[in-house]
């Protein structure tokens, strides 16, 4: 709001309130009125209601949280009035009724907002829901100019694509076509005239470029990856998609690793690049394993931004109240801390309402999912904007989200009905974007995980080994490696099959693999991200990998979130001295 419209609306203010506020009083009904786009004579006339029959008519700085709750909830109101509630049961012995107005099990009380309703703003602009352009002045001067996914009926419809409907070819095509696709980079890299087919004899040496899988004939169960298990799946167009054992030489080197890793390490789904040969013996004999070219740092021209002052992130991730009850009390405490530091952004990666809490499983809640989001999440994000105009939100879903309806990964974004306000953008999973000219990279996947349980690590000799830079950790940072693996694989997920006895947690969809690629969204295919958000299990960290900054906030039950402070790409030559980042831990 520009300056000679608040000095309009404090003339306003004080014209109706005939001298009842003092500058303080003054300048909290200013933020209430941008807020809620009300005029000063709007404010004056749900005061006189708050106040009818109170002996004490006078404005009092208690009333500012009373004014704000009855602006909030005659908002809220008039996007629920044109439809009725509606009431269901459950049969059988867990049978609750669902869509109470009352929630229970200590949830906070708040409005809440029928599915589908669009929210009518006092200025006559609509809230954006599914299928609409988002409009209207966003309350307040954010200096942090969000640049990401688009939200036009085209881009939510190819994320919120139909699943189930894969065909084998669709699945093959796909895998193919990322073997091709890397392969291409490490011919060009290396500086090779062509690919070998690993499955023909040769006499000489050649480089060639595949899929790492598992053996199903020399292993029995779910036996991890191990060196007698190794094959190499190649292309329909490189080797005819044949596989073929990988054996490696007593001697075998490890060429532009990174220094101090003292070998490589290989996955089920890695796309890997070996030197040496097939001897007619029915298997590949790797005396090199070539390392895949790198991303290269984002550059300080190629995202353009007015502002460079420095600006905080916060990060959560759910679960966000623990397995034992639906209190939400460490979601409240993380408030709390917000509405203390107010952020720039807020990234908050779900779960947000957990299919796998026990109380969610059999039952026991008299609410619908979206009606807990609502009551529970939104109505407080609200509150937190209200009190920190500058702020922005960013939500990413998960797998095991409730509230959303496309539990495949890769993922779409929540129904844009949850995004209430301009301020709240709901983003797919996983998802990359900008925040002025840093870049973010954020899955809810616990990719992580899934890499430590099936990696294997093969040593060897260094050959041409790439030194650490900046603030970059050594190659013997096991965390460091396993993020690593990312940035290489280009992927978010480059882990394939799914690990059996992990399949609950990923459901992946093969077809749109592309979506998991680090380059989505229209990003530089050769530049990584400045931030990587990974929440895991394992123990959280925030460490320099190459040129990103690796974090793992772990989960909000477990009272951590990571905290931010980025900078312009002109303060600073490296991605460690322009981002600092620290895990806060809650008090519990």
């Amino acid at each position: 709001m520009s300056s000679e419209t608040k000095e309009k609306l404090r003339a306003e203010l004080v014209k109706y309130f005939e001298n009842m506020l003092d500058e303080n009083h003054l300048e909290e009904c200013v933020r209430i009125c941008e807020m809620f786009n009300l005029s000063g004579e709007d404010l004056r006339y749900k005061w006189e209601a708050m106040k009818l029959g109170k002996k004490a008519f006078l404005f009092t700085m208690d009333d500012i949280p009373d004014l704000k709750a009855e602006c909030q909830k005659d908002l809220l109101a008039k996007a629920n009035r044109e439809k009725p509630k509606t009431r269901g049961t459950l049969s059988g012995p867990l049978s609750k009724t669902f869509g109470s107005p009352f929630p229970k099990g200590g949830f906070r009380p708040g409005a809440m907002l029928n599915r589908g309703t669009p929210v009518k703003r006092q200025d006559g602009f609509a809230v954006a829901t599914a299928g609409e352009s988002r409009k209207g002045p966003v309350a307040g001067p954010s200096g942090v100019r969000f640049s990401g996914p688009g939200i036009d009926d085209e881009a939510s419809r190819s994320r919120n694509y139909r699943y189930m409907y894969e065909k084998v070819s669709d699945r093959s095509a796909a895998l193919d076509s990322r073997v091709d696709e890397m392969g291409e980079l490490v011919r060009l890299h290396y500086n090779i005239e062509d690919l070998g087919d690993p499955s023909a004899s040769t006499e000489e040496e050649v480089v060639v470029v595949g899929r790492i899988t598992l053996d199903s004939e020399s292993s029995a169960g779910s036996v991890k990856l191990n060196e007698a298990s190794l094959t190499l799946e190649s292309s329909r167009q490189i080797g005819a998609g044949a596989r073929v054992p990988l054996r490696f030489d007593p001697n075998v080197k490890v060429r532009q690793g990174k220094q101090g890793a003292g070998g490589a390490g290989l996955f089920p789904g890695a796309i890997a690049a070996f030197r040496g040969k097939n001897g007619g013996g029915g298997s590949f004999l790797v005396t090199e394993i070539l390392s895949l070219p790198p991303l290269h740092p984002t550059s300080a021209g190629s995202i353009k931004t007015e502002s460079t002052e420095p600006f905080g992130v916060c990060v959560a991730c759910g679960p966000y109240t623990p397995d034992t009850d639906m209190q939400f009390n460490q979601w409240q405490k993380l408030l709390a801390k917000l509405k203390t530091d107010r952020p720039a952004v807020v990234i908050l990666i779900g779960p947000f309402i957990d299919d796998a809490h026990p109380a969610v499983k059999n039952g026991d809640v008299d609410e619908t999912p979206a009606d807990i989001f609502r009551t529970v999440v939104l109505a407080s994000l609200t509150e937190f904007l209200g009190s920190s105009p500058d702020s922005q939100i960013l939500i990413v879903p998960s797998v095991r989200d409730m509230i959303s309806d496309h539990a495949v990964f890769p993922q779409g974004e929540l129904s844009h009905e949850f995004a209430i306000y301009p301020r709240i953008r709901v983003l797919p999973n996983p998802c990359r974007f900008s925040l002025n000219d840093v870049t973010f990279g954020v899955t809810s996947v616990d990719v992580l995980f899934h890499l430590r349980k099936e990696e294997f690590f093969k040593r060897a000799q260094e050959v041409e080994p790439v030194a650490p830079s900046g603030g970059d950790a050594a190659g013997s940072d096991t965390m460091v490696n396993t993020c690593r693996h990312l940035l290489q694989q280009r992927s978010f997920y480059p882990i394939f099959p799914v690990p059996l006895d992990l399949s609950h947690e990923v459901n992946l969809d093969v077809t749109h693999m592309e979506r998991l690629n680090l380059d989505i969204d229209g990003a530089n295919t050769n530049e990584a991200p400045d931030v990587l958000i990974l929440p895991s299990r394992l123990k959280h960290f925030s460490k320099v990998v190459d040129s990103t900054i690796a974090i793992n906030p772990s989960f909000l039950t477990k009272l951590t979130y990571a905290s931010l402070v980025c900078s312009s790409h002109e303060s600073g030559s490296s991605v460690g001295d322009r981002i600092k980042a620290e895990i806060v831990r809650l008090d519990p």
